[in-house]
């Protein structure tokens, strides 16, 4: 099994990989990077072609010579790549017998091997062509299912989380060297009382403006893992069905008999250009069996780390007992309203009949109007990973520990702001231990 290349194999190694679609396909994109990536195109496609320039060269391989494709190659040498190092492209047919015979030739010239997952964004990174932000933010661009999943990873990786992270950095490097000067000044206490202030209300500005951003109730989040749904209730309310229904094909088993869901089952949901994940739980009840009883217990817990919480209740016996503590995380929908001895009077928040469908199409539009308005936020970028908003709240803790009645020394609170901007410099990647750089280029596909 091929290992990951550490730094310094990166700074010697040339990596070819497959870049576009896999599969037959009409053309394919090879790309090459790495100090050897001219000398590929000398041995493979020679003469080497303008800079940034297409042409078109008969493909050879550097051993026998033997002609094995016509393709269309450019060539960009470094540090004015997308890598940062020389870099080239061989645009050929895409029919398995090429690129296997294209990766042959270009393992046979010195100095090349197959790229590892993400290892042409890592060289980019490394090569100061991107920060991690940006990395991220092609990664969710690239795994995109839903226009607002494309459309906040567009933003991303065209640079507007990196730059208002960057931007704070900066202002908290200027804060702190306020500070220092303060410490330096100290004999002088006009001087010294003068900048401290100063870099007193600074941290406190930049405090609030970051606290805003935390409060954001999740939206970036929300957007690129999607908006969690459940859908609670009482065993045979149609919970199964109404799942069915909305995911348009039998995801769940549906049966008269009480208990049949025992664990979680998911489905991911295009509502209004959103990513929602609805997810069909065990029905609540006193249950005698084992296993019924850890079905439930995982449904309450389901719930209570949900979004929205959709209590379906059966219009031919309605149950009154609906739980409170659902709040407004919660959606009561009355489900059966079709069949006979149904009583379309019971207080809800929508009617439906997962088996005729009617009044599905009006509780689908309920649903994306809810997630929009989870997820509007309005120009402001918004926190996408996890590791953003806790690298964020170290941030913010440090600077409300300035604020603090025992941060009174100049000193102290210059080694908060110290701390306050490395958390900002780890989102972005200016530093950054190898194991996090890791995980974030390993999440990327072979030949990115």
């Amino acid at each position: 099994m091929m290992t990951a290349p550490t730094s310094a194999d990166a700074t010697h190694d040339t990596v070819f990989a497959l870049s576009s679609g896999a599969g037959r396909t009409a053309l394919a994109v090879v790309r090459v990077s790495g100090p050897a990536a001219g000398l590929v195109l000398d041995r493979i496609a020679a003469p080497r072609p303008k800079p940034r320039f297409g042409a078109f060269r008969k493909l050879r391989h550097p051993d026998t010579a033997e002609e094995f494709d016509h393709a269309l190659v450019l060539w960009f040498p470094g540090p004015n790549s997308e890598t940062g190092e020389d870099l080239c492209e061989l645009h050929i047919h895409g029919g398995r017998a090429v690129l296997s015979a294209t990766f042959e030739a270009l393992a046979a010239v010195p100095g090349c091997r197959p790229a590892t997952a993400g290892e042409f964004a890592r060289r980019a990174f490394e090569n100061g062509k991107l920060d991690l932000t940006t990395a991220e933010g092609i990664i969710d661009l690239i795994d995109a299912d839903t226009d607002a999943q494309r459309r906040q990873a567009l933003r991303q990786a065209s640079g507007d989380l990196s730059k208002l992270y960057e931007s704070w950095r900066q202002a908290l490097i200027g804060t702190r060297a306020l500070m220092e000067s303060a410490i330096d000044f100290s004999d002088e206490a006009d001087v010294s009382e003068s900048a401290e202030k100063q870099a007193l209300a600074e941290a406190m500005r930049l405090a609030n403006e970051i606290k805003s951003h935390l409060e954001d109730g999740r939206r970036g989040e929300i957007v690129r893992e999607g908006f969690r749904i459940v859908l609670a209730g009482p065993p045979n309310v149609g919970k199964s069905s109404l799942m069915n229904a909305l995911a348009r094909r039998d995801v769940a088993i549906v049966s008269d008999e009480p208990g049949t869901t025992r664990d979680v089952l998911e489905v991911r949901l295009d509502l209004g250009g959103y990513m929602a994940i609805v997810a069909d739980t065990a029905g609540l009840r006193d249950a005698a069996g084992t296993i019924e009883q850890e079905g439930i217990r995982r449904a309450r817990q389901r719930a209570a780390e949900a979004d929205l919480v959709l209590w379906i209740i059966d219009a031919t016996a309605p149950a009154r007992d609906v739980p409170t503590e659902l709040g407004t995380r919660g959606l009561r929908v009355l489900n059966k309203i079709d069949a006979p001895g149904a009583d379309v009077r019971v207080p809800a928040d929508h009617a439906v009949s997962a088996l005729t469908g009617v009044g599905l199409p009006e509780l689908v539009a309920m649903l994306a109007g809810i997630v929009r308005e989870a997820t509007s936020g309005g120009d402001a970028p918004a926190i996408t990973q996890v590791r953003h908003r806790q690298q964020i709240e170290a941030c913010l803790e440090a600077l409300e520990a300035i604020q603090s009645p025992n941060t009174l020394a100049p000193e102290i609170a210059a080694e908060q702001l110290r701390l306050a901007a490395d958390a900002l410099g780890r989102i972005v990647g200016r530093i950054d231990p190898e194991d996090v750089l890791d995980q974030v280029f390993a999440r990327f596909c072979i030949g990115k």
